[in-house]
């Protein structure tokens, strides 16, 4: 029988600028998120060009997050994955002083998921950061944003220390070489010097932030989180093996300097070989060795294939990848592989043997409510069963898995879209792509599978 652990950890997982909407509201600042109101596969825009989207007000977290989290509480969450908006702590990133109406209202957040017995799961920058930073200082590119993300960081983990014990720096950091717009504030034109550049500054401040988390909350965990892309080779032509391992390490070099705390021989090959010559002041390399994060997180939604070829790959969702012809994809093109996830997990396990968590998975499909105003999502409910079967395997292998917070528990505007219709929740949304709902919570079918493998650690799981 599958029996998960009992001190592992059930929840889901949500991000401020996909939830909680109030996008100026209290002091807020504009944030890299807010320029993108078609999603992150659209161009930005300029301030003065900018127009009205959907996550302007999302789905309205930030008023009705009472309402939320009880029904999170209902499902018998455990853990609550979700970030802090930088913007609303810090408006424009270079602030002298905190905003503390943004102070304020995580305060409010943090104290309702303790009386609910939830376990708050913070990440300190994802998909966003002040727009101010990327118009007056090139995001990432200039070091100086370094000093603003110590100065937000240290102001949080002073702040919410009591209440957070479990902290990310930054979502799925490697995100930054698909998308440089959303991971480190640059032109979507960038090229690889420059974007290795702002990498190398973002991951000097990763290092500034673990560090702070030790010496201000003693008894605190902060991890990294990975952007899982897994890719097998398409053949077992070596060349293809070949291609594989090149496609992993280009996300695996980011796990490496997080957790080994220096940059892997194959990347200074890497940039030998494209002539990228990343600039560092003394004592970068000292202030990485000296942060090895304690424990690795990622998201898991889908694998891929590598081939010397390249013309084999086609354009996915973000991540270009070759299509395994051995799997089904999703609505979007996803390719679906339950074992993926055994086979990352034992691979990450091997790799860095700290504790893992699986912090995003699930499926994103087009929900509908039928004439009972209900969602029968079982096409969600067998994507996350066999998911959840895989994780159990991995642990029967031997891997420290820390828990499981599934992708949008409640229904979210899609990131790379900006789309409602592309639905993730056990919690439907009343809202569509137009902005056009009154907002109104429904419980899906998955609502109630959920609430029941988590009051089960997972013994109904279906293995067949």
């Amino acid at each position: 029988m599958i029996q998960f652990p009992e001190h592992f950890l059930w929840g889901g997982a949500i991000a401020a600028n996909q939830v909680e909407g109030a996008y100026r509201q209290h002091g807020k600042g504009l944030s890299t998120a807010d320029m993108l109101p078609q999603g992150i596969l659209s161009p930005h825009q300029t301030t003065s060009q900018r127009t009205a989207g959907i996550k302007d007000l999302a789905i309205d977290f930030y008023n009705r997050y009472p309402q939320d989290i009880a029904l999170f509480k209902e499902m018998g969450f455990t853990c609550l994955r979700l970030s802090i908006a930088w913007t609303r702590i810090f408006p424009n990133g270079d602030d002298e002083q905190p905003n503390q109406a943004g102070l304020a209202y995580y305060d409010e957040i943090f104290d309702e998921l303790a009386k609910h017995n939830i376990t708050p799961f913070v990440t300190l920058s994802h998909y966003e950061m002040p727009y101010n930073l990327v118009e007056n200082y090139n995001g990432w590119g200039d070091r100086r944003v370094i000093g603003f993300f110590e100065k937000y960081a240290r102001t949080v983990f002073e702040r919410f220390g009591s209440k957070v014990k479990l902290w990310l720096t930054f979502n799925e950091i490697n995100m930054s070489l698909h998308a440089p717009f959303t991971g480190v504030g640059l032109q979507e034109n960038a090229t690889k010097q420059q974007i290795y550049q702002a990498i190398h500054h973002q991951l000097v401040a990763n290092a500034k932030a673990v560090n702070l988390c030790h010496e201000i909350i003693a008894d605190a965990k902060i991890g990294n989180m990975l952007l899982g892309a897994i890719n097998y080779p398409l053949t077992c032509h070596p060349d293809d093996v070949m291609a594989a391992i090149h496609e992993n390490n280009q996300w695996l070099f980011f796990g490496d300097v997080q957790t080994r705390g220096k940059y892997p021989g194959y990347m200074l090959r890497y940039f030998r070989e494209n002539s990228i010559e990343i600039k560092m002041l003394p004592g970068d390399l000292d202030t990485i060795a000296s942060a090895s994060v304690d424990f690795i997180s990622f998201s898991y939604y889908a694998s891929g294939c590598a081939s010397a070829d390249p013309m084999q790959k086609q354009v996915g969702n973000i991540v270009d990848s070759v299509p395994n012809p051995h799997l089904q994809q999703s609505e979007w093109g996803w390719l679906i592989d339950p074992k993926g996830l055994r086979i990352l997990l034992n691979m990450l396990y091997d790799r860095y043997q700290k504790p893992l968590f699986i912090v995003e998975n699930g499926l994103g499909a087009k929900d509908t409510l039928d004439e009972n105003n209900q969602v029968n999502d079982d096409y969600r409910i067998s994507y996350l069963n066999d998911h959840l079967v895989q994780a159990h395997q991995a642990l029967l292998d031997g891997v420290e898995l820390m828990g499981f917070t599934s992708w949008g528990p409640i229904d979210l505007v899609a990131n790379s879209t900006a789309q409602m219709s592309k639905r993730y929740g056990y919690i439907y949304v009343d809202r569509d792509d137009e902005g056009n709902g009154d907002l109104t919570r429904i419980k899906k079918k998955s609502f109630y599978w959920y609430k029941d493998i988590i009051a089960t650690r997972g013994a109904n799981l279906k293995t067949e």
